[in-house]
């Protein structure tokens, strides 16, 4: 009898940490139940199913006290817990009496009942136990829930307060105080954002955190401008637009961690050909045969169709209607005028989707003929014929989304390269500091333009971002530039009327750096939604991984992992976020240079994507778990550092002689700024409190590293623009002196 013992099924489990918790108590009480129940049973047999049942019994007993202890302190759980604790705990008596085996080596014991004549009462206890468990894990859990809504009320209760400060002192004296119940709220979010399992629901939080984390800082300056000058109209209009979106997203953190939305709504329908897709494979749980075949449909770039999806395919010819499938595909189809009505796809690209879509449509309808001539004839198969329809109904449809990534992505590139320069919010930033009313104003309008050029890029790489994790961020990125657009224009109108307010100023240079930092996230989410579509998730390049095992890391052995909690990420924050700048700086200098795949570019976003890494450690997120991780992720920093330094040495030796000495200069810089991060990523630890300094010292010395990339990038570009300049006359005066006539 071979049985797996699993939770009740009316309890959800949400968080990894209720999983992991009840994962040994499952093998333990598995390996019961699966024991082989043979007639000659060997002593060690025995002893083993004693230890087992005791030890199951000893952590009910522990784990039961902490239950108890919880609910003495939460007297309104103390009902459900008490009963939840009170059956664990009879389980877990009654699997340690059926497992004591000693009793067998007594002559009385014949008619003993033991999980050797008993196994269906020891099943019984297993289900009992792992329910009441999983019931006082899942009650636990709502502790912390209740935890994260009481911080969530008390930083709206001082929001309030705020909102209503007509005086400097007592905005500061307020201010401090939220200052201190926001960092309490992103302790609890960020600890709640790791724990929890769904990855959609992971995303959502981490977007919902970084607006908060953002409007922080907005809020402060946006307030302050409003105290400075109360009769402003603009001061005000921005400042309330904060104080809304801030009270949105902390409502959204709640719906996130409660799993509820409010009045009992749903979640909105597909929103993209991605969620489209994904929602057409989920009819498949009603009728396999098509969520089989729609699952070909979900990636651009299968090898193959597998033989297993066919299979499932075959398993019901009988169960969908034609005008199912035709609306099916009339859905997906329907949103890729996204595509073609969009003003920044080519024509080219246009002219193949166009092409592509109405090739789906024939070769669905050819589908639809074989399968009907196989209903026709009652065959029990997949004849021939549909074979060969379905792979070519697969074949069309792997094309269209290739198109469709080819064409996002292609617009996307294009227009973030064209505004990596940020001139529109240089040129509003002057005329406001001028107070030229007619200029902000125009450059006001051609910010309108620049947001709605963005909204729409973000709205393409949505359609075909390929995980749902990734689909958020987009809508994270959409609703961010559509919501800070008309702040910075109502934050430049303040600053025009006033052209020699330093608070002014200092508000508009807080949310042009945001509209700055979502368009350099944006670089990162097209390299994202790349690797996903040409099956790189997972196997990330470099800088978006964790060394190789065996790489890198021979110094640290000996080292345990730590994890750091809340107040450490606390202490990293600071240094953890100009880190992300730097990184930001870094990319809108590579989204300048004419060669994307140029070597030093290459390096330079390896060396970018290892920074931002180590920036997500600080806040609890990202692939770096433990502080083994980031010393491992520095170690290979320096080592792509190097590599940097290789390729721009190589590229000096085509340098002339007045311009050599200029990078070299910087080279200079770079080799000990490397050198000394390796040094410090293998230097031994001896304490927690050591191990966090280590961790600190060795972001200081990535920042270190990013201020002179910062310089190197932009001069290196500039060389070579001038040495390609030199070899193309070159290459001019070759060809006239060739072509010259005798």
């Amino acid at each position: 009898m071979a049985a797996l013992v699993v939770p009740a099924p009316g309890l959800q489990i949400r968080s990894r940490s209720v999983e992991q918790t009840l994962v040994p108590l499952v093998a333990q009480i598995t390996t019961l139940i699966n024991h082989k129940d043979k007639p000659k049973r060997s002593d060690k047999t025995l002893r083993v199913i004693q230890q087992v049942g005791q030890s199951v019994n000893l952590a009910v007993g522990r784990f039961v006290a902490v239950g108890e202890a919880i609910a003495h302190e939460n007297q309104e759980l103390t009902e459900e817990m008490s009963v939840a604790c009170s059956d664990a705990k009879r389980a877990g008596e009654t699997i340690a009496h059926l497992t004591d085996t000693a009793a067998l080596d007594h002559p009385e014991s014949d008619n003993q009942i033991t999980i050797f004549t008993d196994k269906t009462g020891v099943v019984k206890a297993a289900r009992l136990l792992l329910s009441s468990v999983t019931k006082v894990l899942v009650l636990a859990d709502r502790i912390v829930i209740k935890q994260i809504i009481t911080s969530k009320n008390k930083v709206l209760l001082t929001m309030e307060q705020l909102e209503k400060v007509t005086t400097f002192q007592e905005f500061v004296q307020i201010f401090s105080q939220f200052g201190n119940e926001m960092v309490e709220f992103a302790h609890l979010t960020g600890d709640r954002q790791n724990d929890l399992k769904d990855e959609k629901k992971k995303a959502k939080m981490a977007a919902a955190r970084a607006i908060l984390e953002k409007c922080t800082m907005m809020l402060l300056t946006a307030s302050k401008t409003c105290l400075r000058h109360p009769d402003c109209e603009s001061a005000r209009i921005n400042k309330g637009a904060v104080f809304h979106r801030m009270r949105l997203t902390l409502e959204q953190v709640i719906e996130i961690v409660t799993d509820a939305r409010p009045n009992g709504e749903h979640e909105p329908g597909p929103v993209s050909i991605y969620t489209g897709i994904k929602e057409f494979k989920a009819q498949g749980n009603d009728c396999c045969h098509f969520g089989a075949r729609k699952q070909l449909f979900s990636r651009p770039n299968w090898p193959g169709i597998q033989e297993s999806k066919v299979e499932s395919l075959r398993d019901g010819l009988y169960l969908l209607s034609k005008e199912s499938l035709r609306a099916m595909l009339r859905v997906i189809l329907e949103h890729t005028e996204d595509f073609t009505d969009s003003a920044y796809t080519s024509h080219e690209n246009r002219e193949r989707i166009l092409e592509l879509s109405k090739h789906a449509k024939v070769e669905l309808e050819q589908l639809l003929s074989a399968w009907t001539s196989a209903q026709s004839q009652k065959k029990r198969e997949v004849t021939e014929d549909m074979e060969v329809a379905l792979l070519k109904m697969c074949q069309c449809m792997n094309e269209l989304q290739k198109e469709l990534h080819s064409a996002a992505t292609s617009v996307a590139t294009d227009l973030l390269k064209y505004h990596s320069d940020h001139l529109v919010l240089k040129a509003l930033k002057a005329s406001g500091g001028e107070g030229d009313i007619e200029a902000a104003a125009e450059h006001s309008c051609q910010l309108s333009e620049q947001k709605e050029q963005l909204l729409e890029i973000c709205r393409l790489l949505r359609h075909v971002s390929g995980t749902e994790p990734l689909e958020i961020t987009c809508l994270h990125a959409e609703d961010t530039f559509q919501v800070t657009g008309p702040q910075i224009i109502s934050a430049a109108e303040t600053l025009t009327l006033h052209p020699s307010s330093k608070i002014a100023k200092e508000n508009l240079e807080v949310f042009c750096e945001a509209w700055e930092s979502q368009l350099s996230d944006m670089s990162l989410l097209l390299r994202e939604i790349g690797d996903v579509v040409e099956g790189r998730r997972g196997e990330k390049r470099t800088y978006l991984s964790l060394p190789r095992p065996g790489k890198h890391n021979s110094n640290l052995k000996g080292l345990k992992p730590v994890r750091l909690d809340s107040e450490e990420q606390a202490k990293l924050g600071k240094s953890g976020f100009e880190l992300r700048e730097l990184t930001s700086c870094v990319n809108s200098e590579m989204e300048k240079w004419d060669d994307p795949e140029n070597e030093i570019v290459q390096h330079g976003r390896c060396l970018s994507g290892m920074a931002y890494s180590m920036y997500l450690f600080t806040r609890g997120e990202g692939l770096l778990k433990t502080t083994q991780d980031l010393f491992q992720q520095a170690e290979a920093f320096a080592t792509e550092g190097l590599k940097l330094i290789s390729a721009l040495l190589a590229f000096s030796n085509q340098l002339e002689d007045d311009d050599k000495p200029l990078l070299l200069q910087e080279i200079e810089k770079m080799v000990p700024a490397y050198q000394q991060l390796q040094i410090t990523a293998k230097a031994p630890i001896q304490s927690r409190s050591a191990t966090v300094a280590k961790v600190d010292t060795c972001i200081q010395e990535a920042k270190h590293i990013l201020n002179i990339l910062v310089q190197v990038l932009p001069l290196s570009c500039k060389l070579l623009r001038k040495v390609s300049g030199r070899v193309y006359k070159c290459d001019k005066m070759y060809q006239f002196l060739v072509e010259r006539p005798l």
